[in-house]
């Protein structure tokens, strides 16, 4: 069934096992709205890979009509725009949301660069860490800067978990710079001889995946003080649940080949025990300014600095 044809929360369920786990800690209204939000960005995600009827081109209206201001153009954009209104959301986050899932519509999808790969995470995760900073009542702009690399984080844990899948889908996002331009298909026959230099070579640019995935995970961590305290947990619980995706990677021997890491019931039990642990040093994390050279790759996008 499409998810077009589900509840926000079932949407959740089926799509965002980690956010799902962690939303049992927000409370009613604010989970409810954070499924909401993130029922809307996965129906975007949905059109651009093709999962909905008319899905591109839906999206293309979408992004089109948006940047004029008309939430009619489409029902899924309808829907939204009460949360849209009650929030205030930024009409350019939400842009370059569609902009970052329109660019992965190109055949083959080809990251060039390391410049090239934070702008795409931010685009389609750091944008939606921006929207979540809203929903979740934090409109403080520092905390904002936070949202981004935390959505960032995640992305790059993502990119770093479906190297095999999303080769097998005509992407790389591993920035071409590290892995030799390697193509799509070059990684997928590497996948076949884990002992190659190919192989060790995606090995490498998945490790400097994951070391860069944590230093925008640190810089997450010291936004959360600005969240009300339910947010701040909830948001802890599905940053350790995420990351320990990444751990988890690292600690198979970075075999990429073997097929996509996720984290068992004990291991986002573990994960929320030390989130809870963490909100002793709520006092103390806000008190740590913005590192401003995480965003020196992203001039230009919305709110960053």
């Amino acid at each position: 069934m499409s998810n077009e044809n589900l509840t926000p929360e079932q949407v959740l369920a089926a799509n965002g096992e980690s956010f799902f786990w962690a939303k049992r800690f927000l409370g009613s209204r604010m989970g409810y709205d954070a499924a909401r939000l993130y029922s809307f960005c996965r129906l975007l995600d949905d059109m651009a890979d093709g999962d909905i009827i008319n899905g591109p081109e839906r999206l293309q209206v979408i992004y089109n009509e948006l940047s004029k201001g008309n939430f009619k153009a489409d029902p899924v954009l309808e829907n939204f725009s009460p949360l849209f209104e009650d929030y205030d959301l930024d009409c350019e986050v939400v842009l370059a949301l569609i902009d970052g899932l329109l660019d992965d519509q190109r055949t083959p999808v080809l990251i060039s660069s390391e410049q090239d790969l934070l702008r795409y995470a931010y685009k389609v995760a750091g944008t939606v860490g921006l929207m979540m900073c809203s929903v979740l009542k934090c409109n403080n702009f520092a905390a904002k800067k936070h949202a981004i690399d935390l959505g960032i984080a995640m992305q790059l844990t993502n990119i770093a978990r479906d190297v095999l899948e999303d080769a097998q889908m005509g992407r790389r996002y591993i920035p071409g710079d590290w892995v030799n331009n390697m193509s799509p298909e070059e990684i997928v026959e590497a996948s076949n001889n884990p002992n190659s230099d190919e192989s060790i070579l995606i090995q490498d640019g998945i490790k400097r995946l994951l070391d860069m995935a944590e230093i925008f995970y640190r810089s997450g961590h010291h936004g959360l003080a600005y969240l009300p305290f339910r947010a701040h947990l909830s948001i802890s619980v599905a940053a350790k649940v995420y990351r320990q995706i990444g751990v988890q990677i690292d600690n198979s021997g970075l075999n990429w080949y073997d097929g996509r890491q996720s984290t068992s019931k004990l291991s986002k039990i573990i994960c929320t025990i030390k989130a809870t642990f963490n909100l002793l040093t709520r006092a103390s994390i806000r008190k740590k300014s913005h590192n401003t050279s995480l965003h020196s790759k992203l001039e230009g996008l919305p709110f960053v600095g």
